[in-house]
């Protein structure tokens, strides 16, 4: 039965290939119309198809590419957050070599007094630094009345020490006076703090003698005769001196040097002005001019 089957799939096949090699024998012009009509119904099946997959091949292309794309995005966006970053720091640690340059300056020009360098780590609410805390205390050295000198002149005076910790109210205070004296002549005078009038970057300065020589561009510096306040500090630079309306004193403004926005580092100078007037057994019997903190 199998053997019978096989002859005959044998037969069929041996037919079919005559058939084709028969037809294979004719001209083309006699095939032309078969090929016609076979190209009338597979060439739209195959430009579809080609329509089909070109669309296909674009999809996955402009996915590739979009994803390829996404992916260098992310990366460069992280570069760039990278850069970002390090520039933030750099600034950073640009503006803090700034400032402690400056506090160099600032400690080579008072040599004579001994300091110690602190941080700001809090103040007062308010736009202004007039009361804030440092992170050097006690132990550190710093005491009740220290001075404090940061961006080329006077800052304040300490008025509270802890163990790791002190407060500074700052010459802007509103209850703060320093007796201060021109440089260049010696008379002397007070400035006095007041945080509405420094809201025009200014101080007030006062009890100026009619005949004391004390005019615009001054240097004033903290006084001799000062309770509190070592000598010779810078404090600012007088500005729009008049005369009283009483005609018995002089009146006007200084702009103070230091920074009161943006303090951040300070130095405290651990010599006190008592520790001067008793090494140098200053006579007592000089006038002081009283000063508040």
């Amino acid at each position: 039965m199998e053997s019978k089957r096989s002859k005959y799939v044998l037969i069929g096949l041996s037919v079919f290939c005559i058939i084709l090699i028969a037809i294979t024998s004719f001209k083309d012009g006699f095939l032309n119309p078969l090929r016609s009509g076979i190209g009338y119904f597979l060439i739209p099946i195959q430009s579809g198809v080609n329509r089909a997959g070109t669309t296909l091949y674009n999809g996955i292309s402009s996915y590739s590419t979009m994803k390829s794309a996404m992916e260098e995005k992310q990366l460069l966006q992280a570069q760039i957050d990278t850069l970002i970053e390090e520039n933030s720091r750099l600034q950073s640690e640009q503006f803090e070599l700034q400032r402690l340059r400056e506090l160099y300056e600032l400690d080579q020009e008072y040599m004579k007094y001994d300091k110690i360098g602190a941080r700001v780590i809090a103040k007062d609410s308010g736009d202004w630094f007039q009361v804030f805390r440092i992170n050097k205390g006690a132990s550190d050295g710093v005491r009740v009345d220290a001075n404090v000198i940061a961006g080329g002149g006077l800052v304040g005076i300490v008025t509270d020490v802890g163990a790791n910790y002190a407060t500074v109210r700052s010459i802007i205070d509103d209850v703060s006076r320093v007796s201060g004296m021109a440089q260049q002549s010696g008379d002397t005078c007070i400035v006095a703090g007041n945080l509405m009038l420094f809201e025009e970057g200014r101080l007030q300065i006062n009890n100026i003698m009619t005949d004391g020589d004390i005019k615009d561009g001054d240097r004033i510096v903290t006084s001799n005769i000062s309770s509190k306040f070592l000598p010779g500090i810078l404090i600012g630079y007088a500005t729009d001196i008049t005369t009283d309306e009483t005609r018995l004193t002089r009146s006007g403004y200084l702009i103070p040097v230091a920074h009161f926005d943006s303090l951040q580092e300070v130095l405290v100078i651990t010599t006190l002005k008592e520790d001067l007037m008793n090494g140098t057994a200053e006579d007592s019997s000089v006038p002081q001019q009283e000063e508040a903190q």
